[in-house]
């Protein structure tokens, strides 16, 4: 079987712990290339993985013609970048959140129908194995409908992640266009959305930028969603969790409830309302201190070769977009918006 050559545009921290090594060893992959502005960044993965350095990425394209394109640059760049990349025949896979705007991910997700590519988009908590565990359970019917939910993300912010520490595009709305909305509450929007098989109707929001001090994006959201269903529940992002990371998540269902993150022998805990507890150790939720294999790479390979949808669809990823920009709305006008 022929390797899939796969380019990455952007050698940032991403590209270190997930998408170098992860296509580095998948047996259907090859690298093909690295791309970043700064070219000793490209020059360093090209020496340790193979493929060609370049600094520009439609020469890029146009150079190595690769069957797959991964873009984990500053959000502001991730429209253009996966258009081009549809347009030269490349499947993408491109970082969340997958655009800045509703009409950018738009155009995305035409340019890659329009040249019958494939368009996933990174939103890795889905594929985390206590999420699929938890999806599992919810979709079992046995804790029948969801009530009312809390889930929260938060880390201590991108300094401690990005490779530019306190420096990073992160800090930069003109890169970022959002801050700790847009690189943690996506993940949590998107996980809710899938989980309940059900999507928000209202968010009423609160975002800020409490603590890091010279920067012009938020580093907290607090949201309240009600979704179609009718269920309620808490949407919290943070930078500023100092302490230690969180990424936990519960969920009050009529039967009983569904406890995920919270010990880590077993993160998935199902309290049933006749006392019986079940605990699952199921793998772990991949996090910057405690870096696991995301499966976001074997997903989009393997739906490539089986000719199937994306797991992670570009409509998908701006149904989740969507719930931020509301949050953002939201926040601006006091008011809550819809989706």
């Amino acid at each position: 079987m022929t390797k899939l050559r796969v380019a990455i545009i952007g050698c940032g921290a991403i590209t270190y712990y997930r998408y170098a090594p992860e296509y580095a060893s998948h047996p259907e992959v090859e690298i093909a290339a690295f791309c970043d502005v700064i070219g000793d960044r490209a020059d360093g993965y090209v020496q340790q993985y193979g493929g060609r350095a370049f600094t520009d990425y439609r020469a890029m394209l146009e150079e190595i013609k690769p069957d797959l394109v991964t873009v984990c640059t500053p959000n502001v760049f991730h429209a253009e970048m996966t258009i081009a990349a549809a347009n030269a025949g490349a499947h993408v896979l491109v970082e969340k959140p997958m655009a800045t705007n509703a009409e950018e991910a738009e155009a995305m997700i035409a340019a890659a129908r329009r040249n019958g590519v494939q368009l996933m988009v990174g939103q890795s908590q889905r594929l985390m194995p206590p999420h699929l565990k938890a999806k599992e359970l919810l979709s079992s019917g046995r804790l029948g409908s969801v009530l009312t939910f809390r889930c929260s993300a938060g880390h201590k912010g991108p300094e401690t992640w990005s490779v530019d520490g306190r420096d990073s595009w992160f800090f930069r709305k003109n890169e970022a266009a959002m801050g700790a909305a847009g690189d943690l509450g996506i993940h949590k929007a998107d996980l809710i959305r899938w989980l309940l098989d059900d999507e928000v109707a209202e968010v009423s929001a609160y975002i800020s930028n409490l603590d890091k001090a010279g920067s012009d994006v938020d580093d907290n959201l607090v949201a309240s969603l009600r979704m179609n269903s009718g269920a309620l529940g808490t949407l919290v992002a943070s930078w500023t969790y100092y302490q230690g990371e969180d990424n936990t998540s519960i969920f009050w269902c009529e039967h009983g409830t569904l406890k995920i993150g919270f010990e880590p022998d077993f993160p998935v805990i199902v309290q049933l309302k006749d006392g019986t507890v079940e605990k699952y150790g199921v793998g772990g939720i991949a996090t910057n201190d405690n870096q696991l294999r995301s499966g976001v790479v074997d997903s989009f390979v393997d739906g490539i070769r089986k000719g199937n949808a994306p797991f992670i669809s570009g409509e998908e990823g701006l149904r989740s977009l969507k719930v931020i920009l509301a949050a953002f709305v939201s926040a601006l006008t006091g008011k809550a918006v819809t989706p």
